[in-house]
């Protein structure tokens, strides 16, 4: 969108800059040197906020496997829900983990209810829409039960979708067990890595394995067809907001079936639409349940498919039912896009049908409920008569151009050294922190790693992010700040 932006720099430079170009590079580690920082850790830091988009790794087996355990495993704590018994659910399924300093994103698909479907289709399924976003499979198989039809079937599915998988002999609690895993070899998929998720025991070696198997950065599904293909939108929001009746209106026929009933999408349909001579690229998700654990099958495939379509797209399109009140719904669903660091548009549907009261209490809504996207375009729109269609388009343009902008390194510091002079971060403990210096080290979305002689509070942090935005715009796309503090005895003056 912002064509005096060059391309991400990761993708340009053997090593990794993040956005930083060869010269602008060396001389903010120059920088960096004089300040007493230590290169290395310095280098790490750019590296770790450059990374672009995060390699996926789906985690996939029968019920009662130990998925959730695993995931829990692999990402250090204990957010998957853990239950012994088959069909336990949570509402996130996707997680940031990090093993041998690399970074990458966990699907946990621990959760449906079998009787939907029968139990081969519900984790053929299942397995299916985390496949579809993931970059590489963890397959997990209970070496104590062996090899089943539904292992089988998972096993065809894998092989199907071509992407690396790594399988993970699980419940081999010691020595004994070593055997059982090595049955397993009959899958024909590859080594099988004996490991006891609940303890720990062997998950070092099956981790080493995946990080072989993930790509460094994972190719770059945006514009489905790669570079210069139609950039995705995805359309999502809770059940019933008109996600369906927006797409048909912009697309100006019916493409999807809408129905009064909520959740009448399941499967998100992608449309190539023309609007304003661009080709874009829709994904009609199906709307998010209020409670994951109580939801059927289906629903709960299509909550794991939406998250799917956020993670493949670069704008999120949040309809909210303007009719309706905010609901913790709406909150978790701009949470979702927010963590997943896409572009945003606000777009609030069926205001056609607001009354002067109504539209009073929304506006009260937005400002308590949603101030946490107040940067995101807004459009105030009616998928029944067409109202306001023609605004969505700038405001997807607006939040693709602030979600790809960069600030200069020596323009962000002269910006900085002025804030910093004129707004010192306040008095703690008889020290002063102060920002030092810092540079922009990705796009796609922003993300900003400064450097600090002390601890930066929090509100402060915040400040410097409001800052930022009155001074470069970053219109429609969160922002991502982290501060690297400076060691004492790394100082060099």
């Amino acid at each position: 969108m912002n064509d005096q932006i060059p391309a991400e720099g990761a993708h340009e430079h053997e090593h990794d800059h993040g956005a930083l170009g060869d010269a602008e590079y060396a001389e903010f580690m120059e920088l960096a040197a004089e300040e007493g920082f230590d290169i290395e850790e310095v280098e790490g830091a750019i590296e770790a906020a450059g990374h672009g988009p995060l390699p996926v790794l789906a985690v996939v087996g029968r019920p009662n496997v130990g998925k959730s355990t695993l995931v829990n495993r692999i990402i250090g704590r204990r957010e998957a829900v853990v239950e012994d018994k088959p069909g336990v659910t949570r509402d996130r399924v996707t997680y940031e983990a990090e093993w041998a300093g690399r970074r990458f994103k966990v699907v946990d698909t621990g959760g449906w209810e079998q009787d939907v479907l029968g139990i081969d289709a519900s984790v053929a399924a299942q397995a299916e829409y985390a496949i579809e976003a993931a970059d590489a499979v963890v397959f997990v198989v209970d070496s104590t039960v062996g090899v089943t039809d539904t292992d089988e079937a998972v096993v065809k599915l894998l092989r199907k979708a071509k992407k690396p998988v790594v399988l993970c002999a699980n419940k081999v609690d010691g020595p004994s067990g070593e055997a059982d895993a090595h049955a397993l070899w009959s899958l024909g998929i590859g080594e099988p890595h004996p490991v006891s998720s609940l303890h720990g025991r062997g998950t070092g070696d099956m981790l080493d394995a995946v990080l072989e198997a993930l790509p460094e950065a994972p190719a770059q599904t945006f514009g489905g067809s790669g570079v210069g293909g139609p950039r995705r939108i995805a359309l999502i929001g809770r059940p019933n907001v008109g996600k369906s009746s927006l797409l048909n209106k912009v697309a100006k026929e019916d493409r999807v079936v809408v129905n009064e009933l909520a959740g009448t999408t399941r499967d998100p349909v992608d449309e190539l639409i023309d609007l304003g001579g661009v080709t874009w690229k829709f994904i009609d998700t199906a709307g998010i349940r209020k409670k994951v654990h109580l939801q059927s099958g289906a629903d709960y495939y299509a909550s794991l498919r939406t998250a799917a379509a956020v993670e493949k797209a670069e704008v999120a399109v949040i309809l909210i039912d303007a009719a309706d009140s905010i609901s913790v719904q709406d909150q978790r669903i701009v949470t979702m896009a927010v963590e997943a660091g896409r572009a945003i548009v606000m777009a609030y549907n069926k205001w056609d049908t607001l009354d002067e009261e109504r539209r009073y209490y929304l506006e009260r809504e937005i400002e308590t409920e949603l101030g946490q996207v107040q940067w995101a375009p807004r459009v105030n729109v009616s998928a029944r008569t067409g109202r306001h269609m023609e605004k969505l388009v700038p405001a997807i343009e607006t939040a693709l151009e602030g979600w790809e902008t960069r600030v200069p390194t020596g323009r962000l510091n002269a910006f900085l050294g002025e804030l910093v002079a004129a707004h010192p971060h306040p008095v703690r403990g008889g020290k002063q922190p102060r920002i030092l210096f810092g540079t922009q080290a990705g796009t796609k979305p922003p993300r900003f790693v400064l450097f600090a002689s002390g601890f930066i509070e929090h509100g402060y942090r915040r400040f410097i992010e409001r800052r930022l935005r009155e001074e470069f715009g970053f219109e429609g796309t969160p922002v991502h700040i982290s501060v690297r503090v400076r060691e004492k005895r790394s100082k060099k003056k």
